[in-house]
């Protein structure tokens, strides 16, 4: 842990000497906090046409469950909003992604790979680090998003909404199902990145995650299924356990004695 540690510091020294590269994090956090807002709450507002009045909506919102304490406006926007979290699921991801690509191949580029690679640290705990030195600081940044957004729920939502919010299935989602959901995906750009010479290939391997990310949101917006406590939890735990096989996988794939005479 120590020499993880060690190179997570100077994972995020590097970032912090660069810190244009976390630009298109926090653009993704402003767009994920943005949209909700404007879509349940702005929009109706300018209109003058409450959701309540969509009779398809308040239909699909019920598979979210009775709230009693809440109007059938309230309820309409508790599970949109429910919703529209899943898309920080992706800000980690996206933001990271470029990051986690350039990681090894960066190294590379910049002659600063050989050195690295011949310190006492092992092949496991370098990937490890490289995943966690991209993953923590977009993480920080999108948990801040998500405080603003359940801010701008409490200022703008239907009473009762913002505390509805509040429950497990939230926190699950974003602390578990979303840290996991990258692990996943930054070990995937990182090992993709021990192979070739072009960050971007990388970049485009590990973004595949985003495409059953992007359908189950879809298909929970059309009400077609539900994703509960236990069913999140079970997702989370089983990403955890893809990530922990997928760093074993890229250790032993990633040669660390042949990788620098192979990379011109």
């Amino acid at each position: 842990m120590t020499r993880i540690r060690a190179l997570v510091a100077k994972e995020l020294l590097d970032i912090s000497r660069n810190r244009g590269a976390l630009i298109p994090v926090v653009l993704v956090v402003l767009m994920s906090l943005a949209l909700p807002l404007v879509v349940v709450v702005l929009i109706p507002e300018l209109t003058g046409h409450s959701l309540s009045e969509d009779a398809g909506l308040e239909q699909i919102a019920s598979i979210a469950g009775v709230r009693e304490n809440l109007t059938v406006e309230g309820q309409i926007q508790f599970f949109m909003l429910q919703q529209f979290l899943m898309l920080f699921l992706l800000t980690p991801i996206t933001g990271a992604m470029a990051l986690a690509a350039h990681s090894v191949v960066g190294e590379k580029q910049a002659r600063t790979l050989e050195p690295l690679l011949a310190t006492p640290i092992s092949t496991i705990e370098l990937l490890v680090a490289k995943v966690l030195g991209a993953l923590i600081p977009t993480f920080l940044i999108t948990v801040v998003g998500v405080g603003l957004y359940a801010f701008g729920i409490i200022l703008t939502a239907a009473p009762g909404v913002a505390l509805a919010m509040a429950t497990p299935r939230s926190f699950l989602m974003m602390f578990l199902v979303a840290p996991a959901a990258a692990l996943v995906s930054l070990q995937a750009a990182i090992v993709i990145s021990s192979r070739v010479n072009d960050a971007r290939t990388a970049q485009q391997f590990g973004v595949l995650i985003i495409i059953p990310l992007t359908a189950l949101l879809v298909a929970q917006f059309a009400g077609a299924i539900w994703m509960t406590t236990s069913m999140l939890s079970l997702v989370g735990v089983g990403l955890l356990v893809v990530w922990a096989l997928l760093t074993l996988f890229s250790a032993a794939l990633f040669e660390r004695e042949s990788i620098l005479t192979r990379w011109k």
